[in-house]
């Protein structure tokens, strides 16, 4: 049995990531201010992530592609002399094969996403050759390639997949333009050949790394549907991760950090995708629980230095958690991240009274959110908390989003509401 498309939209949809605002307690690490990564010496930090999972029982994800080539959209957010590109197959059941792979800068003079700028175009190699195979539950990293790529400039990486690969690892929730087409067009500069356009997703891209002096490790953003960009403008990159991202670009004056967005639409702190919802089915492109996702999404980056946490409100309206729950959920995070000597940085919950999907809001899920963001402003086990909660909720009904802000949905935000979230995050404290 399928979840109810009600519910399933409201999941898909209804992640939120929190992070960002007016009160903030910070440790020593989070008061660093160095200006470069290595005392001035180029290394390798993420500049673009998103977080795979498990393809869907039918459909596109569940068949995969075969020969076919994909043509990806992404906007790293942090510039460099060279860059390398990761790819997943871990939730494959076969190995998979790439036929060839390049790598280029968009071409911005043409209104087509898919163009690219002929001569930035570089193939990828995989020791020294253009063909690799992923193993089944494995991951592939490109070899480096000499491409200078300024902070928040988008790439095009072109992929041709040869044979069948089955299932995808995908992430299902892009609200970016992706394109695919017959046959292997990695080397074809205009986007015309690539048939298909799928706005849903990236499939086996995990990942863009940079090499650089200037970016002083990255910052991940360990959330749900509001990490995802739910509400935003489709291909406008105007998640709050994203405007985080374009503020640190702008403001050097104490160096800048990478933002690796790790949100997935749905996530929740104590359950699987699979696990039921409202006693329906789930499925799997929410993926594992926090928890589960720790290794993968947040410890697999390259330089990790500081991961901002904003779960817990598909654990409220999804599973009716208590606020005990969510809270020894958060506490073990922060207890694994500072056990790997990362910052952590929690974030509160916010508002979604008027949610109306089956079982959304109630005054009993609204005193277990209330009870989570107090104890959030009030502990003192993360490096820092960003009070989210007080950004983005009306003054006149705390417990709703203010209008403005709301997407429609009461839960999910406005591109205005995700640049409040990115504005009120202190830049000292990630950094």
């Amino acid at each position: 049995m399928r979840i109810p498309s009600t519910i399933r939209t409201a999941a898909l949809a209804a992640a939120v990531s929190l992070a960002g605002s007016a009160l903030v307690f910070t440790g020593s690490e989070a008061q660093s201010t160095s200006t470069s990564s290595q005392g001035g010496r180029s290394t390798w930090v993420g500049s673009w992530t998103t977080a795979v999972t498990k393809a869907e029982t039918t459909g596109f994800s569940a068949t995969g592609l075969t020969n076919q080539s994909a043509r990806y959209v992404v906007r790293p957010s942090v510039g460099g002399d060279k860059v390398r590109i990761r790819f997943s197959n871990i939730y494959g059941d076969r190995p998979v094969q790439i036929g060839a792979a390049t790598v280029a800068k968009a071409n911005t003079a043409t209104p087509a996403m898919s163009d690219l700028e002929p001569a930035s175009k570089r193939a990828l190699t995989f020791g020294g050759k253009t063909t690799a195979t992923m193993n089944k539950g494995g991951e592939l990293l490109s070899d480096p390639v000499n491409l200078r790529v300024p902070d928040l400039a988008t790439l095009v990486i072109s992929v041709y997949y040869p044979t069948a690969t089955g299932p995808v690892s995908w992430h299902a929730q892009s609200f970016q333009e992706n394109y695919f087409g017959p046959g292997d067009l990695t080397n074809e500069a205009a986007g015309t050949a690539y048939t298909t356009t799928r706005a849903c997703c990236w499939t086996f891209l995990s990942g863009v790394d940079v090499q650089t002096d200037e970016a002083d490790g990255a910052v991940v953003v360990l959330g749900d549907s509001i990490a995802d960009g739910v509400g935003s403008t489709a291909n406008a990159n105007n998640r709050w991760p994203d405007q985080l991202a374009e503020r640190l670009a702008a403001d050097r004056r104490h160096g800048s950090a990478g933002v690796l967005n790790v949100g997935i639409s749905g996530s929740r702190l104590n359950r699987d995708g699979t696990d039921p919802i409202l006693g329906t089915p789930g499925f799997e492109q929410i993926g594992p629980n926090a928890l589960a996702r720790l290794n993968e999404d947040v410890f697999g980056q390259t330089r990790p230095k500081a991961v901002i946490t904003h779960l817990g409100v598909n654990d409220l309206w999804m599973d009716n958690a208590s606020a005990d729950q969510i809270i020894a959920s958060l506490k073990q995070i922060n207890a694994q991240l500072e056990e790997h000597g990362i910052r952590s940085i929690g974030a509160t919950i916010t508002p979604y009274e008027g949610f109306t999907t089956p079982g959304g809001w109630t005054a009993e899920r609204e005193a277990n959110r209330q009870a989570v963001n107090s104890w959030l402003r009030n502990t003192h086990e993360f490096d820092g908390v960003i009070d989210f909660d007080k950004v983005v909720r009306d003054p006149a009904a705390p417990t709703k989003l203010k209008a403005a802000y709301d997407a429609g949905d009461h839960i999910h935000l406005t591109d205005a509401g995700y640049q409040a979230m990115a504005n009120s995050i202190p830049l000292q404290l990630v950094r």
